[in-house]
């Protein structure tokens, strides 16, 4: 328990102070509840002495007009700091984490469940949000009060306060074997709620292929798998927890009853006093209410523990080292100087050597799998390099910070992604403090201001989350207006028009020459008209350059590049006869 409180304390960062204060707020509710206890026993002494004056009558009423003051007043900032430190604990956490997703490599998300880091960003933290800073205080207040009230029964009546501190120490006992018997459990209830998480994410992306096949409800057994998985676990917890619950409370029940038994033995052989015996017989109801909030908090205490501790896998992903220097190159050339790449124990790019000059266009062509867009990718440091070294401007790439780095690259990519946003904001992305006219006029570069006019909303039309609700010509142009605005020096386009049918293909060739003027170019492409103009076509085949030159020296050579561009012309002959 000591090591899940810890773990919070922890977490909590900056908001220390938050829960400290609750802590102590806390301690001053229990303060002002035991008045009331003092508002009893002015009654019930004024009744035993026959005294029949409305001074103790006043005196009780305003002990429990405190204790009802001070008890509301104390609860009221005691949950303002507990909810303050709640939200915002987690609130850092999901930026920390967001920092932290920046510096771990692209492929990473290839080879592991993009639903783990979905689950413990939403449903692990939410527990951690909704729960941490409360049940932290609860048991922490509850111990200490408890504390506090069995040393106050102890000055009142030493045996009636033994009776209670054994009472706790047994229910304290009972607690510790159910904390270690919750060590194995509840891990794996934060593992299903995160397949659970994961599957649902697949099955929501996957959709379109599932009801293609028509197996409409047929085709979510991954999902009906993690559900009753998380069922299962959950009814364990629960399970596991009840005959220790129900134990617990049988304990302090028993105890209570040996409280009032004890009282009335005492009072029968004259050692308390009728008052006394009173008091013992209404402290029975008391002495355990404590210790009682603080053990319902510890259950949920190990499930915040265990939240705490997935969240720290994310830590231990694979990071790679952005924080280089705010560097300003003074050209944008790009150089590889043998280069190696493996992803998943498979070589990808073997001893790349190769000079992109700057502003000028080099192309990249070769057959699927030959290693293109990952080339591509090492530019921008979605991933680290085996060996070698890439340089941009003399500069090797690890050299940049993140930030630097990323000012001298735009991308644009065969798969558009725009946010569920306004048109305009989609295009700002790459420069929020772009004014309107500059998006207006990066738009009207890129050919797609025209139909952003025909919305009814026009630039303040709302788009669907990942573009939906534009057709992927569209989308294409709104991407380039996004990568004109940004104005970078070096433009990487990887398969931009290969998804685009040829009357949007016509328009992203004139957005694409826009956006392209004066800079260093390279682009992947496997429609000819796309890369002939290129001012030297690089072929790669099984991760290596096996070609190398201008589109009138490729065609000359037998190779990968002449078959690839007679390949292309028989398809653009061929028709049905």
């Amino acid at each position: 328990m000591l090591s899940a409180l810890k773990k919070i304390i922890d977490f909590s960062g900056d908001e220390k102070k938050n829960v400290y204060r609750s802590i102590f707020v806390s301690f001053l509710f229990a303060v002002f509840h035991m008045l009331q206890i003092s508002a009893i026993y002015v009654v019930v002494k004024a009744f035993a002495q026959k005294n029949m004056t409305m001074t103790p009558a006043w005196i009780a009423l305003g002990l429990l007009v405190i204790s009802i003051v001070g008890r509301s007043a104390t609860n009221y900032f005691s949950q303002l700091q507990q909810c303050h430190a709640s939200y915002f604990m987690v609130a850092n956490k999901r930026v920390s984490i967001g920092e932290i997703l920046k510096k771990i490599p692209m492929g990473f998300f290839n080879e592991n469940n993009v639903g783990e880091v979905v689950g413990i960003s939403t449903t692990v933290l939410e527990d951690v949000e909704n729960t941490a800073a409360m049940v932290m205080v609860n048991t922490l207040s509850g111990f200490i009060n408890t504390i506090i009230f069995t040393i106050m029964i102890l000055v009142f009546e030493w045996r009636i306060g033994l009776i209670v501190a054994f009472g706790s120490l047994m229910y304290l006992f009972i607690l510790s074997k159910m904390e270690n018997k919750s060590r194995n459990i509840l891990p794996k209830r934060q593992i299903a709620s995160a397949k659970l998480v994961d599957a649902i994410l697949e099955q929501i992306e996957g959709m379109p292929v599932i009801k293609s096949f028509n197996l409409t409800g047929k085709g979510d057994e991954k999902v009906r798998e993690a559900i009753e998985n998380t069922r299962k676990t959950n009814l364990d917890c629960e399970k596991l927890f009840t005959p220790y619950t129900i134990a617990q409370n049988i304990l302090l029940d028993s105890f209570s009853i040996l409280i009032i038994g004890a009282g009335i033995f005492f009072y029968q052989r004259g050692e308390l006093s009728f008052l006394n015996t009173v008091m013992t017989i209404i402290i029975s109801f008391l002495a355990f209410s404590q210790i009682k909030l603080a053990g319902s908090a510890t259950t949920a205490l190990r499930v915040v523990s265990g939240s705490i501790e997935q969240t720290k896998k994310l830590e231990k992903f694979p990071q790679m080292d952005i924080d280089g220097s705010d560097i300003e190159p003074d050209s944008f050339d790009i150089v590889f100087e043998n280069v190696d790449f493996s992803y998943s124990g498979k070589k990808i790019l073997d001893h790349i050597s190769l000079e992109i000059p700057q502003n000028q266009m080099t192309a990249i062509v070769g057959p699927s799998g030959a290693g293109k867009t990952t080339l591509c990718n090492l530019i921008a440091r979605f991933w680290d390099i085996d060996n070698g070294r890439i340089s941009i401007g003399e500069h090797n790439i690890k050299e940049y910070s993140l930030e630097a780095l990323m000012e001298q690259i735009s991308m644009v990519f065969q798969n558009v992604y725009l946010f569920q946003d306004t048109i305009e904001n989609n295009i700002k992305f790459a420069k929020p403090d772009a004014t309107h006219e500059e998006v207006i006029e990066a738009a009207k570069k890129s050919c797609c201001h025209d139909f952003i006019m025909s919305f009814p909303e026009q630039y303040k039309t709302m788009i669907g989350e990942g573009g939906a609700s534009l057709s992927g010509g569209e989308r294409q142009r709104i991407s380039i207006a996004r990568a004109i605005i940004k104005n970078a020096p070096i433009i990487i386009f990887d398969e931009a028009t290969a998804n685009v049918d040829p009357e949007n293909e016509d328009k992203l060739q004139i957005a694409m020459e826009e956006l392209t003027k004066n800079k260093t170019v390279i682009i992947i492409a496997h429609r000819l008209k796309t890369i002939k103009n290129a001012n030297q076509i690089l072929v790669l085949d099984n991760g290596k350059i096996v070609q190398r030159g201008t589109h009138e020296e490729l065609i000359k050579i037998d190779g990968i590049y002449k078959n690839f561009v007679e390949a292309r012309q028989m398809a653009v002959g061929w028709k049905l006869s």
